[in-house]
């Protein structure tokens, strides 16, 4: 009875050893495997077969992780002071450089997702951080994926989400836009101005050389405002109009 008890023990561990040898790794996954402490291979995706107490397997996920970064306190070059958050997208390349290379590859990411956010914005100014969106992302991305590549951690993309200023640095901006507006509308009506002045110029010398022209415009003016009856109107002859008209009146 004893014998017969103690062989079941027996085969249940056996079979027990048998089933935690087998282990599936989904398509986006691999195994990095030790045998004795030391690496041996990674392996996957598919079946695989660990020799229990001989190999240890850890899984290592190759999908993309979006990392959201915590808001940072930055102060620009110009000495403003800004809330920055960004979204990191990356992924593994080397599991086994992932694995070995450092203890929490996304802790690792994370943090030096944080410290980058704020050493490379704090290079730029405010109006940059506010305008040049692209161009900063693609200079916090290329300095992660330097520093990420020993780890095995292709960084993907990078994306700066709110620049959030506090009441003060908001009305003063506003400011700055309202005055930038009226300077730009006061250039633009002197240089409608100075452009209608040039055109009256011309006009005055074109009319200065014929003198019947100016009588003739001067006579459409006169015909303009007769049209006008809400008003009483007094104006001047011109002394060549009243000598023209003699002229005429004396010739037989």
């Amino acid at each position: 009875m004893g014998f017969e008890l103690s062989f079941a023990t027996l085969a249940v561990l056996l079979m027990a050893l048998l089933v935690s040898a087998f282990r599936i790794l989904r398509e986006y996954e691999r195994g990095v495997v030790f045998q004795l402490g030391r690496f041996w291979r990674v392996k996957g995706p598919g079946l695989v077969i660990i020799i229990p107490g001989i190999q240890q397997m850890v899984r290592v996920d190759l999908r993309t992780i979006v990392l959201d970064v915590p808001t940072q306190d930055v102060i620009s070059r110009d000495n403003v002071s800004v809330k920055v958050n960004a979204v990191i997208y990356f992924r593994v390349l080397d599991p086994q450089k992932a694995i070995i290379q450092v203890e929490d590859y996304h802790g690792a990411t994370s943090q030096l997702s944080q410290t980058t956010l704020r050493a490379v914005l704090g290079k730029h100014e405010l109006d940059e951080m506010l305008a040049e969106r692209e161009r900063l992302n693609i200079d916090i991305q290329q300095v992660l994926d330097a520093q990420t590549d020993a780890w095995g951690i292709k960084v993907a993309n990078v994306e700066i989400k709110h620049v959030d200023l506090d009441e003060s640095m908001i009305r003063a901006i506003a400011k700055q836009a309202e005055a930038e507006r009226e300077r730009r509308a006061k250039v633009i009506h002197a240089e409608g101005e100075l452009q209608a002045s040039e055109k009256l110029m011309q006009a005055a010398e074109m009319l200065g050389r014929q003198p019947g022209a100016m009588q003739l415009r001067y006579m459409q003016t006169l015909s303009n405002i007769a049209t006008d009856k809400s008003s009483t109107i007094v104006f001047p002859l011109p002394i060549e109009l009243l000598q023209g008209m003699a002229e005429l009146k004396g010739k037989p």
